[in-house]
C-alpha cells in the first residue's frame, strides 16, 4: 500500500461489527439429550448465513464470538447424525428423531413435536410459505384438542417436519441448494427418502461451520472470539456484591458472596481457551464477556489469562465516565478504545443506540434506507469526532434478530457489508486491527461494573426469582466445596463435577427467570436449570435438596421478540 493510501486508510472512522453466537447448554444432564433445538437450528439458519454473507463480500470485516459450549453442543449434533449415517444412531433431538422416523413417536412425543414446529416466528416463517402455513393451521385444530393428536397421521407428522426445517434453513442456502428449492416446490407428501436427504443436509451444514470460519479466519475477513466456557457473570462470581454499583438498592440474595468465585472464573477462562483453540487451530485474542459484564476485578483477570481486548455496552462506559469525573472529557466522542490503569487488555464499548437499530428497529426498514440511515449517523460520528481517530464498535446478537426480518435479514446484512466495505470514509475492521494500528488507549481509572443491558445487571440479578436461582446456585456451590476438599472424587469425577458446575453457573438460567419473561420459555429454563443443578448434586454423591423438584419461577409476559434479546438503552 502507498503512504497515500495509508494515509486515507487512516483518516477513515473505524467501525467494528461484532457478532455474539451463543446458545447455551440444552443437553438434559442425565440422558444427554436436547431439550430443546435451537442449537441446530440456529446454526443451520444464522451461523451459516453468517458465514456466507462474509464469504461473499472480500472487502468486509467482521468479529465473530463463540461460546465453547455452543461449539460443543454443534461439534455434538454433527457426531450423531454422522453416526446416524453410518449406523442408526441415537440422534439425541426428538425432532431429529422424528424426522427420521415419525412412525417411532410416542403420542406424548407427537404431541410435542407438532407443537414445536409451531415455535416459530408467525410472520416471517410460517405465514411466508404456504404449505407451512396450511399445516400449521391444521396443527392449531388438532392440539386444541390434544387428545385428537393420536390421528394426526405420520404423513402429516413427516409434512410439518419438512416445512419447519425449510422454513428454518438459512436463506443463502435455499437460494443455492437445489435440493432445497426441489423440496418447496414440491410442497407435500414427502418421503422417506426427503426425511434422511434433510437430515443429511443438517450434518453437512454444521459439520462445515468449523471449516468455513476458520477459512475466514486464515484470510484475515474475520477475527474469531471467545466467551468464558458456559456463559457466567464474572463479575457476580467474583463479588455478588458489585450488583450494587450500578444498582444499589436492588434487593440482593439471602447469600453475601458467590465462594470461591475467582476460581471459577479462571477455570471459565481456561477451560473456554481450550475448547475454541480444539475447533480453530488458535488461541482467542479477544473476549467478549458473557452478556458484556465487566467489573475492574473482571477485566484483571482478563488481562492476566493474556486476552488483548474485551468488550462491554456503553452503558458501562457511561457510567464509568461519570463515575471517574470524565464524562466532559470522553462522552462527545466516546468512540475510542479504553484502558484500566494497572491491565493490559484494552476496552471497548458498543454504541448501544446503533446495535439496537440493527437488533430491533430495521426489521420493518427496506435493508436500502435501514443502511442509508446507519450510514448517516457513522458519517455524522465521523464528522463530529475526527473519524481516524475514533472506532465505533456494533456488537449484538447474531443469532436472534434475523427471525424477524424477512428472508432472515438477506438484504439487510449484503447491504450491510457491500456498502460499508465500499464507504469512502468508513473502514471496517476487527478489535485486534485496531490495537495493531496507531490508535492510542484511553485511560480508565474505574470500570463501574454492570453488563451491555442498561449498564446493570437487572436481568440477572435483583428480583425474587433471580435471587433464588442464585441462592439455589450458591447452596449448591458450597457442597461441591466441601466435597472437594474432602477429596471424596477421583480425577474423572472431578474434571465431571467442575464442568456441571459450570453448566450451572451459566447467565441463561437468571435471564429467563421473572414474571415478565413468556410462561414457555420461563418454564423450559427454570425445569432445565432444576435438573442440571440436581446433577451436580448426585454427581458430587449427594442427596438433591427436595427444592430442587418444585418449580420456583413462572413466567407470564409478552416482551418485544419474544424476550430473546434485550435493548441495550433504557427505552427513553
Amino acid at each position: 500500500m502507498s503512504d497515500n493510501a495509508t494515509t486515507e486508510q487512516a483518516r477513515k472512522l473505524k467501525l467494528v461489527l461484532c457478532w455474539h453466537m451463543h446458545q447455551p447448554e440444552y443437553r438434559d444432564p442425565q440422558s444427554g439429550h436436547y431439550q430443546q433445538p435451537w442449537t441446530y437450528l440456529h446454526a443451520i439458519k444464522d451461523y451459516v448465513d453468517m458465514a456466507a454473507h462474509l464469504e461473499t463480500h472480500p472487502g468486509a470485516r467482521a468479529v465473530v464470538n463463540f461460546v465453547p459450549v455452543l461449539l460443543e453442543q454443534l461439534d455434538d449434533y454433527a457426531g450423531r447424525i454422522r453416526a446416524w449415517r453410518a449406523a442408526g444412531g441415537d440422534l439425541g433431538d426428538v425432532l431429529l428423531r422424528a424426522l427420521a422416523d415419525p412412525a417411532c413417536l410416542a403420542p406424548a412425543e407427537r404431541e410435542w413435536v407438532v407443537r414445536a414446529c409451531l415455535r416459530a416466528n408467525e410472520e416471517r416463517l410460517i405465514r411466508r410459505f404456504a404449505p407451512f402455513n396450511e399445516l400449521a393451521a391444521v396443527a392449531r385444530r388438532f392440539l386444541a384438542r390434544p387428545s385428537d393428536v393420536v390421528y394426526l397421521s405420520d404423513q402429516f407428522v413427516s409434512d410439518i417436519l419438512m416445512w419447519y426445517h425449510l422454513a428454518w434453513m438459512g436463506e443463502t442456502v435455499r437460494r443455492s441448494h437445489e435440493q432445497v428449492t426441489g423440496w418447496e416446490r414440491k410442497g407435500r407428501e414427502f418421503s422417506r427418502e426427503d426425511r434422511h436427504a434433510m437430515l443429511v443436509l443438517v450434518g453437512e451444514l454444521i459439520e462445515g461451520l468449523f471449516s468455513r470460519y476458520r477459512a475466514l479466519a486464515d484470510a484475515g475477513r474475520v477475527e474469531l472470539s471467545m466467551t468464558p466456557y458456559a456463559h457466567p457473570i464474572m463479575p457476580l462470581l467474583l463479588d455478588l456484591s458489585s450488583m450494587a454499583e450500578a444498582m444499589p438498592d436492588a434487593p440482593r440474595p439471602a447469600h453475601a458472596r458467590y465462594p470461591g468465585g475467582e476460581a471459577r472464573v479462571r477455570w471459565h477462562l481456561s477451560e473456554g481457551q481450550r475448547v475454541f483453540r480444539a475447533y480453530f487451530g488458535r488461541e482467542a485474542r479477544g473476549c467478549w464477556p458473557s452478556e458484556g459484564s465487566l467489573s475492574d476485578a473482571t477485566i484483571r483477570c482478563l488481562s492476566e489469562a493474556g486476552f488483548d481486548w474485551c468488550a462491554s455496552g456503553g452503558g458501562v462506559l457511561h457510567n464509568s465516565l461519570r463515575a471517574g469525573s470524565l464524562a466532559e472529557r470522553y462522552t462527545p466522542c466516546p468512540h475510542r478504545p479504553y484502558q484500566l490503569e494497572g491491565t493490559r487488555t484494552a476496552c471497548f464499548f458498543r454504541d448501544d443506540g446503533l446495535s439496537d437499530l440493527i437488533g430491533f428497529e430495521y426489521k420493518t426498514w427496506h435493508a436500502d434506507d435501514a443502511i442509508s440511515n446507519l450510514i448517516g449517523h457513522l458519517e455524522e460520528i465521523a464528522q463530529r469526532c475526527n473519524g481516524g481517530e475514533h472506532v465505533v464498535s456494533i456488537v449484538l446478537d447474531g443469532e436472534n434478530a434475523w427471525e424477524y426480518y424477512p428472508f432472515n435479514g438477506f438484504y439487510l446484512l449484503d447491504a450491510l457489508y457491500r456498502r460499508l466495505s465500499e464507504h469512502p470514509s468508513l473502514c471496517l475492521t476487527t478489535f485486534s486491527e485496531v490495537l495493531e494500528g496507531p490508535l492510542g488507549l484511553a485511560p480508565l481509572p474505574h470500570v463501574v461494573a454492570g453488563s451491555w443491558v442498561f449498564g446493570t445487571f437487572s436481568t440477572w440479578i435483583g428480583e425474587k426469582d433471580k435471587n433464588r436461582g442464585w441462592d439455589m446456585l450458591i447452596e449448591a456451590k458450597r457442597v461441591y466445596d466441601r466435597v472437594m476438599a474432602a477429596g471424596r472424587l477421583g480425577e474423572e469425577a472431578s474434571e465431571a463435577a467442575a464442568r456441571q458446575l459450570a453448566i450451572c453457573e451459566g447467565s441463561d438460567w437468571f435471564w429467563w427467570f421473572g414474571d415478565y419473561n413468556p410462561a414457555e420459555a420461563v418454564s423450559d429454563f427454570e425445569r432445565l436449570f432444576r435438573l442440571h443443578l440436581t446433577r451436580l448434586y448426585l454427581l458430587l454423591g449427594e442427596k438433591p435438596p427436595e427444592t430442587l423438584a418444585h418449580t420456583f419461577a413462572r413466567g407470564a409476559g409478552a416482551p418485544a421478540q419474544g424476550g430473546v434479546m434485550r435493548p441495550g438503552q433504557v427505552a427513553s
